[in-house]
């Protein structure tokens, strides 16, 4: 009982906070996800650790932290934007060989291993992050609503899943990785987040079926982002990634669905709505 007052302040906590960030500026959100970033990145760099590599950390978080800088700067624009963004990618491209020179001298066994467990983390967290701080802008004017909405979609295929799952969830979906998902749960958080979309149709305006097909693009892949986190965890023998969300482990457990599925997203939101 305890447990669950503590999770459920958490993540209301967490919610609001977010909510504020997105709703606030580009720049409260930017830091927001910033914070994501280098977060994320230390965790998954620590279930590297554990499953036996030696990723550069530094060089690792250094490089998506520009990655994140220079995608940020194009959505707020400004005089010294362009000069900026010119840097930007010179230091980001000498960042990267950089890698492979710093594990000349680290002596390490598996120098291959290591360098691919670095370049993990920066194409498994920082990339999608760098491209969600595109969401809010993608119709122009900043419009954070639709970042809200992406949110909303993903919480309500979360919710209607376990709620769904729990009730009358009989057959696994993926039990390798996941023994307590369950098919049935699969498809109530498809209806969860389709009943988002729908909303959002009506609140925001435009086809109720981009709407529908956003939050499917949204529910599906988020689903294969818990999976593969879920798998990155097996590999490195732990239950969750941190701890630094009291009930609910660490930014990998919490924003999983996300980091997979915002590359998708950021695709249909921008070719399709």
């Amino acid at each position: 009982m305890k447990n669950l007052v503590v999770r459920t302040v958490s993540g209301l906590v967490l919610a609001v906070v977010m909510l504020v960030c997105i709703l606030y500026s580009q720049w409260s959100f930017g830091a927001l996800l910033l914070v994501l970033l280098v977060g994320g990145m230390v965790e998954f760099y620590g279930l590297a650790r554990r499953h036996g590599n030696q990723p550069l950390e530094v060089v690792g978080i250094v490089a998506g932290v520009v990655l994140f800088g220079l995608s940020f700067a194009i959505t707020v624009g400004g005089t010294h934007s362009e000069q900026l963004t010119g840097i930007g990618v010179v230091f980001l491209l000498l960042l990267l060989p950089l890698m492979f020179i710093c594990e000349l001298y680290r002596r390490q066994a598996n120098p291959i291993a290591d360098i691919g467990a670095t370049l993990a983390g920066l194409f498994y967290v920082a990339f999608p992050l760098a491209l969600m701080c595109h969401i809010p802008t993608m119709w122009g004017e900043r419009q954070p609503v639709l970042m809200v909405y992406y949110l909303f979609m993903i919480w309500a295929n979360d919710v209607f899943a376990y709620l769904v799952g729990m009730a009358v969830g009989r057959n696994p979906l993926f039990e390798r990785l996941s023994p307590k998902k369950t098919w049935e749960g699969f498809f109530g958080g498809l209806v969860g987040a389709v009943l988002v979309g729908v909303i959002g149709s009506w609140q925001v305006g435009g086809s109720p079926a981009a709407w529908i097909g956003f939050a499917l693009v949204a529910a599906v892949t988020g689903v294969l982002g818990d999976l593969v986190e879920s798998m990155f965890k097996r590999a490195a023998g732990v239950k969750d990634s941190g701890s630094i969300i009291p009930g609910h482990g660490g930014l990998l457990d919490r924003f999983d669905a996300m980091l997979l599925s915002a590359p998708f997203v950021t695709v249909y939101l921008y070719y399709v709505m």
